[in-house]
């Protein structure tokens, strides 16, 4: 069960999200619900309050609570920085990097259009990116549609070196 089956089990039916949460719990992470907000931060009396449908869950829990899952069940291997760009500048680009000592993956969304860089945004945000780098043209309309941190490209070395390469053609 992914965190995309506890939001949708939670808009199909009363009580779904509680059912849903619970499978979580016990299937996917293997732990206790107080271990679970240890870990998440999250209320243990506000827990138990949801799952024993004597509340609601409000949408910033739900947010919460996701975003809790999500990182909880999210792979080692699975981790990797999304890089939105052309083809042209994905050929110098490595493949992994190092961050608190361990390796995250660099995985590339190539790309010749606007709209397929939002595009390719959203399907890296699916797909697990831990963050997304993108040209600045973007970045800030994809940081409106994801809940991922987004990092614009600032290419200002290579501007640079195509200035002084015009100097000398005028």
């Amino acid at each position: 069960m992914t965190v995309e089956d506890l939001i949708s089990s939670m808009l199909r039916e009363e009580g779904g999200f509680q059912k849903a949460f619970r499978n979580i719990l016990d299937e996917e992470l293997g732990m206790s619900l107080s271990e679970f907000c240890s870990e998440s931060g999250i209320s243990q009396s506000t827990m138990y309050k949801i799952l024993e449908e004597k509340r609601e869950p409000n949408l910033r829990t739900v947010r919460h609570i996701v975003r809790a899952v999500d990182l909880m069940t999210r792979s080692e291997d699975n981790n990797f920085v999304a890089v939105i760009a052309s083809s042209t500048f994905m050929k110098s680009l490595p493949r992994a990097m190092e961050v608190d000592g361990r390796a995250i993956a660099i995985k590339e969304y190539t790309i010749s259009t606007v709209e397929d860089a939002i595009i390719a945004a959203v399907r890296a945000e699916r797909d697990g990116a831990l963050a997304i780098v993108c040209a600045p043209i973007i970045a800030l309309t994809v940081e409106k549609i994801l809940r991922i941190p987004v990092s614009p490209v600032m290419p200002l070395g290579s501007v640079l070196k195509a200035l002084d390469v015009i100097k000398g053609l005028v």
